[in-house]
């Protein structure tokens, strides 16, 4: 997990196209700037970014499904709950399941939990893009290697 950089899924262990749903591991860095002010001397990782870990796995979840042919686009998060703190170093598993998928969009939920403990959850919904509309193909297909995605899908 390089939290700086948005890259919250250190790698993909578990992927099922149909039904759709994926499982990811990260480990929480010892140290990084978002300490710095979150908190010092208790840090803890932001909720927000909780939110996009799930939103990721959510998202490289819809991008295996669809065979790498569209890109998914967060657009609401819903019924967000964040349970329990999350500290440096925490392993984490992260589940994404599709709940609903067509027109263009798809609806997913998305769960965090270490050592058998949920520490945060919610819904989350995507516009999807074919890829040939994005200038992403590239870049997402590079970071599916570098996660283990595209061997699983």
């Amino acid at each position: 997990m390089l939290l700086e950089y948005f890259q919250m899924i250190d790698k993909v262990v578990a992927f099922e196209g149909d039904p759709g749903r994926l499982t990811a591991h990260s480990t929480v860095p010892a140290e990084s700037t978002v300490f710095e002010g979150h908190f010092p001397g208790m840090p803890i990782v932001p909720g927000v970014l909780l939110v996009e870990t799930m939103a990721q796995a959510g998202g490289f979840m819809i991008i295996g499904r669809s065979g790498f042919s569209v890109m998914p686009f967060l657009m609401s998060v819903d019924k967000a709950k964040m349970r329990d703190f999350v500290k440096p170093e925490t392993e984490l598993v992260v589940e994404a399941e599709l709940l609903h998928e067509g027109s263009g969009f798809a609806v997913t939920k998305g769960k965090i939990t270490s050592a058998g403990k949920t520490l945060a959850d919610c819904q989350l919904k995507y516009r999807t893009i074919p890829f040939d509309q994005t200038p992403l193909a590239d870049v997402i297909r590079k970071r599916a290697s570098e996660i283990g995605l595209d061997a699983l899908a």
